[in-house]
């Protein structure tokens, strides 16, 4: 019987356990994956201990987003087939060896992917593609500074911002980071604990204001980082693992800039059509090869308490995967 991590109570890592669960079979417009890789992201530790924005009934399976191979399909399900290697994510249920869920919530991998990259592309990706181009309208020619560049979003948000035609400045805390987001495709990066930090921004920008800030990070850094705009610039809140920041009013007034709010979530409850085809976008760029996932730490499935605190710590660059074997 497979297993599953599960709690019968909110919680840290410690107060989950792996059990054995039975896994339903697939009813119409359904499919049952075997689970081959889990990414785990901070909002997945948060959702755990029960301090997330939405809470979900117990006992709870935590994790967002997987990838594996198709074992059944329901009724109805024509775009998928048993043997499929399929990716995709659902709230809830993914920490586990395999789980039954919405068809439409996964698609195939595209063969330039691995399992492992497959496991924490769809969010992430889907999410800095909707935030620079249907919030941001991010235009070839423009600049892009991203915080917290060497995370989840921010690596996909390098990625989707070259992709377009602009031009990426990272912002990232150490060396190691600033040096994956080169490699990730920045054009220059920037030291987020630097005292010269707007200096330094304001030099990789050529001397010019920045047209578009990504921020997942805010506490501190969005004061600073907002005051980097010029005229008619695009403030993007994508997440607040910093802390929730209090911008004074008069800031978006004098920089005749607009503070945004991103929610991947909603976007695909108000305008179900757009988000699809998002999705299609962001795929045909994961088979060209402009789109790749960093994976920084693997973990096996029984060394689930160390994945979490890494991922929650975000101490090292890239995505942190659980592989199942």
């Amino acid at each position: 019987m497979p297993r599953a991590i599960i709690a019968d109570e909110f919680g840290p890592p410690e107060g989950y356990s792996i059990r054995e669960y039975d896994v339903p079979q697939p009813g119409p417009g359904q499919i049952r994956i075997a689970i081959k890789a889990i990414g785990i992201s901070y909002v997945d530790v948060l959702t755990a201990a029960g301090k997330y924005q939405v809470t979900p009934p117990l006992p709870f399976i935590p994790g967002s987003e997987c990838a594996g191979v198709v074992e059944a399909v329901g009724e109805g399900v024509s775009n998928l087939a048993v043997g499929d290697r399929v990716m995709g994510s659902s709230f809830g249920g993914i920490f586990a060896e395999a789980g039954t869920f919405r068809a439409s919530s996964f698609n195939k991998v595209p063969d330039a992917l691995t399992l492992e990259e497959a496991a924490v592309f769809p969010p992430s990706y889907t999410t800095g593609y909707h935030a620079l181009v249907d919030r941001g309208s991010l235009q070839a020619g423009e600049t892009l500074l991203v915080l917290g560049a060497a995370g989840a979003t921010g690596i996909a948000a390098i990625q989707v911002g070259k992709s377009l035609g602009a031009r990426v400045i990272a912002s990232a805390s150490t060396e190691e980071k600033r040096q994956i987001c080169l490699k990730s495709g920045a054009d220059a990066v920037v030291n987020t604990r630097s005292e010269a930090w707007r200096d330094e921004v304001k030099a990789a920008a050529g001397g010019k204001p920045v047209d578009v800030v990504f921020d997942p990070v805010g506490g501190d850094m969005t004061d600073p980082a907002f005051r980097t705009l010029g005229y008619n610039g695009r403030y993007l809140v994508v997440g607040f693992t910093g802390g929730i920041s209090s911008l004074k009013s008069n800031l978006p007034l004098v920089k005749t800039a607009s503070f945004i709010g991103v929610q991947l979530r909603a976007f695909g409850e108000a305008e179900p059509t757009k988000a699809r085809a998002n999705v299609h976008k962001v795929l045909e760029l994961a088979a060209s090869g402009a789109l790749k996932p960093v994976i920084g730490k693997v973990y096996a499935f029984d060394d689930y308490r160390a994945a979490m605190d890494s991922a929650f710590k975000g101490e090292g660059g890239g995505r942190v995967v659980m592989r199942v074997d």
